[in-house]
C-alpha cells in the first residue's frame, strides 16, 4: 500500500472513530503496515475496497480502531515520572488516605496495554512507598480496550528489553527467568486487577487516589472525545487525588478542578474540596 494512499485513508477514517491525525502521525508507517496485513487477511485488494467494506460491515470499525493505536510500553517508562511517584506522590496520597481512615490506596491505570505501567506502579509501592505506609494496602485497577493486551498482561511475562529501564536490582528481585522471558513474581501481580474496558465509554467503579492515563487519551483521541474523557477521569478521583498524563501531553483548555502538581512530568492534582467520597460509585 502506498504511503500517500494510506495517509489519505487515515485522515478520512480517524475522525469517524474519535481519533486524531496529530496523534498518529509519528506511528503512521506502523499503522499502515497493520492495515495492509488486515487487507490481506480479508482478501481485499486495495484501500478503496476496504472503505466499502467498512461501510458494509460496521463491526470492522472496532478492528480498525485497534489497528490505529500503537502501544509503546515498558517497565518504568519515563523514569523521572515513576521516581517522582515513589518519592513524592504516593507517600503524600498515602498520608491523605490514612488520615481519612482508609485501609488501602486505590489506583487506576487507564490504557494499561500489556501491563507494564500498573506492574511498575506495584513495584514502586513494594520497594519504595509502601514500607513508609505499612498499615495501608494497595489496589490497582488496570484497564485497556484491547482484550489481547489484557491477556498478555495476565501472563505477566516480558522480554529483557521491556525491563531495561528498571532501577538497579529490581529485575532480580521481582522477576524469574521463564523460557527466555522474565515472569513477574506473583506477590507483585497480586496488587493488580485487569479488565477489558474502553475509557471512551466507561470507568471502573469507585473512587481512586491516583489515576494514570499516559500517552493515550490526550495523544490519540480527538479533542471532543478528550473533553468527554477528562470529566470521567476527574470524576474517578477523590478530592486531592492525582492525575498523571504523558509528560508531552496537554489537558484540554478550560479543564476545571485540576491544578499542576509537577506539570513538567504530567502530574496534576484534583482540588481537595471537589467531589464526593471515594466510596461513592462512579457513573461512567
Amino acid at each position: 500500500m502506498e504511503n500517500r494512499t494510506c495517509v489519505d485513508f487515515l485522515q478520512w477514517a480517524l475522525p469517524r472513530m474519535g481519533l486524531r491525525w496529530a496523534g498518529l502521525r509519528r506511528v503512521r508507517r506502523q499503522v499502515c503496515k497493520r492495515i495492509g496485513r488486515r487487507l490481506r487477511a480479508l482478501g481485499i485488494s486495495d484501500i478503496a475496497a476496504y472503505r466499502a467494506y467498512l461501510e458494509q460491515h460496521p463491526d470492522e470499525w472496532r478492528m480498525l480502531d485497534g489497528l490505529c493505536r500503537i502501544p509503546i510500553s515498558r517497565f518504568y517508562r519515563d523514569r523521572e515520572v515513576f521516581a517522582h511517584l515513589g518519592r513524592a506522590v504516593l507517600p503524600e496520597l498515602a498520608r491523605a488516605a490514612a488520615a481519612r481512615g482508609e485501609t488501602r490506596l486505590r489506583c487506576w491505570s487507564a490504557g494499561c496495554a500489556s501491563g507494564e505501567e500498573p506492574f511498575s506502579l506495584s513495584l514502586v509501592w513494594a520497594f519504595e512507598a509502601g514500607p513508609r505506609a505499612p498499615r495501608l494496602g494497595l489496589e490497582i485497577v488496570a484497564t485497556d480496550a484491547e482484550r489481547h493486551l489484557i491477556e498478555r498482561a495476565s501472563a505477566a511475562r516480558y522480554g529483557a528489553g521491556s525491563l531495561k529501564d528498571l532501577p538497579p536490582g529490581w529485575r532480580e528481585r521481582a522477576f524469574a527467568p521463564a523460557d527466555g522471558l522474565f515472569a513477574l513474581h506473583r506477590e507483585f501481580r497480586a496488587y493488580v486487577g485487569l479488565e477489558s474496558q474502553d475509557l471512551r465509554a466507561q470507568a471502573p467503579p469507585g473512587r481512586f487516589d491516583l489515576v494514570l492515563c499516559r500517552n493515550m487519551a490526550f495523544t490519540y483521541f480527538a479533542e471532543p472525545v478528550q473533553r468527554t474523557v477528562l470529566p470521567r477521569l476527574m470524576g474517578a478521583l477523590v478530592g486531592g487525588g492525582a492525575l498523571v498524563i504523558g509528560a508531552h501531553e496537554r489537558l484540554p483548555e478550560g479543564a476545571a478542578d485540576v491544578a499542576p502538581w509537577e506539570a513538567k512530568l504530567g502530574v496534576y492534582r484534583k482540588a481537595a474540596a471537589c467531589g464526593p467520597s471515594k466510596k461513592d460509585a462512579v457513573v461512567g
